[in-house]
């Protein structure tokens, strides 16, 4: 296969550097176009006011353009402009941290590939429900073994996947579960700090309710061990309420 190889954590990021390793290994051709420095979520932002300047990094077992832009950005940049024919396949991550629920929203690494999938390419984002992993090398294996096997075709147009390990070494795990992304919400926590000149500032953190994200969701699954895996598309049409809409609203206001 050839490969588009992304992320949102930057292109120096452990699980990039893992999931490049691992497509060498199974010999994909692999073209890196990352951002620079860390675009941890910033959703699906695009750069409209400000130049998009690259730069090539060229290491002993590594090579691949950094982007002074956004996962989107790299996305389009490389699809448009970059690559000389389509890639087979675009993978985002590993991002350090899962990327289930209402983060599908806020993940630059979902978000690349959402971009990938809008121009047609097969896309695949992957995540690991930690943030400061040492190795993924085998997580990343077995993202390019699921990729490489995934009868893509079979899938509806402009449908990526969305794939999360648990924080478990590989071996532990309970093994593959499709599943729906959860419904359940952040409750976001705000904490009041001071700055070392006695200013103040707000630092975000939060959770997803556990007794909130459903057992057979990709948060409930995913905090029982499984790995998880979820076919996503970018429409958030409400059909349920369109049809209450039409019938509420179409005698007085549609035409």
């Amino acid at each position: 296969m050839n490969v588009l190889l992304t992320n949102d954590d930057g292109i120096h990021a452990l699980g990039l550097r893992a999931m490049y390793g691992a497509l060498l290994r199974a010999g994909h051709r692999v073209r890196v176009v990352a951002p620079l420095t860390e675009q941890s979520a910033v959703g699906h932002a695009i750069t409209l006011s400000l130049p998009l300047r690259i730069k090539e990094i060229v290491e002993p077992l590594f090579e691949g353009i950094g982007v002074f832009g956004t996962p989107v950005d790299c996305a389009k940049l490389a699809l448009s402009t970059l690559l000389d024919t389509p890639p087979d396949v675009l993978i985002s991550g590993i991002n350090n941290g899962a990327n289930v629920g209402v983060d599908i929203l806020y993940s630059g690494t979902v978000s690349a590939a959402t971009e990938g999938a809008l121009a047609d390419i097969p896309s695949l984002a992957v995540s690991i429900d930690n943030f400061h992993p040492t190795n993924l090398d085998a997580q990343a294996d077995y993202a390019v073994r699921l990729a490489q096997d995934m009868d893509w075709p079979s899938l509806p147009q402009r449908c990526l996947l969305n794939l999360n390990f648990p924080d478990l070494p590989l071996e532990r795990t309970k093994g593959l579960r499709l599943c729906p992304q959860t419904q359940a919400v952040y409750y976001d926590v705000y904490d009041k700090r001071i700055d070392p000149r006695g200013g103040g500032y707000f630092w975000l953190h939060g959770e997803i309710p556990p007794n909130e994200a459903g057992g057979d969701t990709d948060r409930g699954l995913l905090s029982q061990g499984f790995i998880t895996l979820t076919p996503l598309r970018f429409d958030f049409t409400d059909q349920v309420a369109l049809e209450r809409l039409r019938t509420s609203l179409e005698t007085t206001f549609c035409s």
